[in-house]
């Protein structure tokens, strides 16, 4: 091998981005179209919803149509023709989630059966597309709460759902009598279509009993108007609705063997559904590496950890995998873990995860920064910024859940 560990950690990175990303799904899906005999209207939402707007632009070409798309502060790339183009926040919904929202509600409030609504789908849409039927403050703080105490994202999906005007089936309800051309890229284990982006186009599911579960579980603290919409059923039909599914983190995954066995690894492909707590998650890892010592292994997984935030710092849930892993591998030789979130974001920071190896134990050891503090504080980002161990892509226009891997060499570049 000819390359070092990080370096072939950053080829398999870039190639597994590559392979999710969501233009050559969106033109294929959109060549199944219905015939469109009327108006033409498309609402992207998500962290990859200007990448999905810029693959509906050009497979439609010279058709007339109205687009708007919504995504993430800083994840607009450019004017894409036909289309508004809206930022907002993420993971907490904000003002202009709400006024971009208001936007796409009122392009589709007086469509036709002979109109088509083309909704592009991806990770990220809960916070960006929403309508509340509560005060935001109140929203804010119900998401706060959720995030905070490590449901996941089904859970807290599940409780989105019941406060919204445009989730859990609604907008499609708002879209009829037009047909509904949803294209999803997925970021949750086993694509479940009512979860992804709280199912906008998508009977839901989950149940006010379900619903009244998360709450007593996390004990969370709520309004009485939120209780009252909690015991509220969502849709259970979308009639008009035809759904594809674009991508999922089993591409991800699948990319990284491709691109480990030509690196000369072998490889040990774990699983795609990855769900525990991140920490925990970097200490199964580590452990799997200490026992494969001595091979060209490459071990990979793909999923969506979680964490529980006790502490103050900065950081996310691929950060802090990855930092979690470092003192189980400081006994090894030319050994990395490396984890990263696809859509180019780890928690609310400019890292797309984090990358240790045998030595960065060592390293902040020498900088006087315990490992074991600095998770207790949920502070991966400062740590991992003391040894070169923050990944940065930059928004990568797609979302297709987390990679996580080891790498194992028997040679010491």
């Amino acid at each position: 091998m000819n390359t070092t560990m990080r370096q072939d950690a950053q080829m398999i990175i870039d190639h597994a981005i590559a392979s999710a990303l969501p233009d050559q799904a969106v033109t294929k899906a959109l060549h199944s179209l219905p015939p469109i005999t009327g108006n033409i209207i498309i609402v992207a939402l998500g962290k990859a919803a200007w990448q999905m707007s810029k693959a509906a632009s050009d497979a439609l070409k010279d058709r007339q149509y109205h687009g708007i798309c919504i995504t993430k502060y800083g994840h607009i790339q450019g004017e894409i023709k036909g289309f508004d183009l809206f930022e907002a926040g993420h993971p907490l919904v904000d003002e202009n989630s709400i006024t971009a929202t208001k936007q796409a509600e009122l392009l589709v409030s007086d469509l036709k059966e002979k109109d088509l609504v083309i909704v592009l789908i991806s990770g990220g849409g809960s916070a960006l597309f929403e309508d509340p039927l509560i005060p935001l403050p109140d929203l804010q703080d119900i998401n706060r709460q959720l995030l905070a105490c490590g449901a996941d994202i089904t859970e807290i999906n599940t409780i989105r759902k019941r406060l919204s005007a445009v989730k859990g089936g609604r907008f499609a309800k708002q879209c009829a009598p037009a047909h509904v051309f949803a294209v999803i890229l997925s970021d949750i284990l086993n694509d479940p279509l009512d979860m992804i982006a709280s199912g906008p186009c998508y009977p839901d599911s989950s149940t006010c009993l379900d619903a009244l579960a998360v709450v007593e579980k996390y004990h969370l603290q709520i309004s009485d108007t939120i209780m009252d919409l909690l015991h509220k059923e969502t849709p259970k039909q979308c009639s008009n609705v035809e759904t594809h599914v674009s991508g999922s983190v089993r591409q991800l995954c699948s990319s990284a063997v491709e691109t480990a066995q030509s690196l000369g690894y072998q490889t040990m492909y774990l699983t795609s559904s990855l769900s525990i707590e991140a920490r925990h998650a970097g200490s199964f890892l580590a452990s799997i590496a200490s026992d494969h010592q001595n091979e060209n292994l490459a071990v990979i997984c793909g999923g969506e950890t979680v964490v529980h935030l006790k502490g103050n710092g900065k950081g996310g849930r691929n950060q802090e995998l990855a930092l979690s892993g470092a003192a189980g591998i400081a006994g090894c030789t030319s050994t990395c873990i490396f984890s990263i979130g696809s859509d180019g974001t780890d928690g609310p920071t400019d890292a797309a995860g984090g990358y240790v190896d045998q030595d960065t134990a060592s390293i902040l050891q020498k900088k006087g920064i315990r490992i074991s503090e600095i998770l207790e504080n949920n502070d991966a980002y400062t740590a991992l910024s003391q040894c070169d161990g923050l990944i940065i892509t930059g928004p990568t226009g797609t979302n297709v859940n987390d990679l996580s891997v080891v790498l194992i060499r028997k040679d010491t570049v």
